[in-house]
């Protein structure tokens, strides 16, 4: 028999520390997600809310998050399938619908803590940038941190829908506008970039969506069939 190096010893064995589940299962960022719960000494037990966003397959699920030493605790939550009830029967993972989600959930959250009537929210659906701790109020603003989970926060992602969705509802979430559609790099350095509102309003308002109907209507009508198969049924055309 021929000899066989042994790269892992007993001693290695005896070292190792196996990962937490959800680590080893890929689901949790813990160096993010410690950064995110990390509360100061002075404000212990003081709750740090996040707004989680997250996609499923079919649908995006926003929800209100605070951390305990026995689990995350949800304020409150909303799911793009919940948009049936408003009209909106179809199309429940698009940006459109995303922003719509985050909208819900601010109103939902400032309602259960009695700041809906304060906190008003944006009332001109516009695209432009809007931070509702800039206007003057008695009470300061209901406050959170984005929690995007593993997803990679790359720009125009439907995910920025969410977040504008929630900002717009009321929520206090600090933000920038680099990662909204419409949004265009500076050039050189030491310049700024430029934001482009009304091509975030367009994907806001699904325009996109109406462009690639109509593009594949013509192009390759059975393509478009099966691609907008429930559109179809519920009697939803491109305009």
């Amino acid at each position: 028999m021929a000899f066989v190096k042994v790269l892992k010893t007993a001693a290695y064995f005896k070292r190792f520390q196996v990962a937490r589940r959800r680590r080893r299962e890929g689901k949790t960022d813990y160096y993010a997600r410690r950064k995110m719960v990390r509360q100061d000494k002075n404000k212990f037990n003081n709750r740090k809310y996040r707004v989680v966003i997250r996609f499923t397959n079919k649908r995006c699920i926003c929800q209100c998050v605070y951390a305990t030493l026995r689990g995350d605790v949800v304020v409150a939550a909303a799911a793009s399938n919940e948009l049936s009830a408003f009209g909106i029967t179809v199309g429940h993972k698009n940006y459109a619908a995303a922003y719509a989600t985050g909208l819900l959930l601010a109103r939902r959250v400032l309602k259960k803590f009695d700041l809906d009537e304060k906190f008003k929210g944006k009332e001109e659906l516009d695209g432009e940038e809007y931070h509702v701790e800039d206007e003057e109020n008695e009470q300061r603003p209901f406050k959170c941190i984005l929690d995007v989970g593993l997803r990679r926060t790359c720009v125009g992602h439907r995910m920025w829908g969410a977040l504008k969705g929630a900002v717009d509802g009321g929520l206090h979430i600090p933000h920038s506008t680099k990662n909204f559609p419409g949004f265009k790099p500076a050039e050189e350095k030491g310049q700024e970039g430029e934001y482009d509102a009304e091509a975030h309003k367009d994907r806001i308002f699904g325009n996109h969506v109406k462009e690639y109907m109509e593009m594949l209507q013509e192009e390759d009508p059975t393509k478009y069939e099966a691609h907008f198969s429930k559109f179809i049924a519920e009697g939803i055309d491109a305009d």
